[in-house]
């Protein structure tokens, strides 16, 4: 039950940060370098919740 919970609420951040990080990439009027910074900050917080969820993925029974 827990990690049915788990996953949803992941599931639901992934979305958030999606849906919040990539919007600004793509219809963004800045210049290049700041829809690539960015697009950078975006990666390293899905590759952050990734390796958290991964953790405590292994933590609950």
């Amino acid at each position: 039950m827990y990690k049915l919970l788990l996953h949803i609420g992941f599931v639901l951040l992934y979305n958030l940060v999606i849906f919040f990080g990539l919007g600004p990439v793509l219809i963004a009027d800045g210049s290049s370098a700041e829809r690539l910074s960015t697009l950078a900050v975006v990666i390293l917080i899905i590759a952050g919740l990734a390796a958290v969820h991964r953790i405590l993925n292994r933590l609950v029974k």
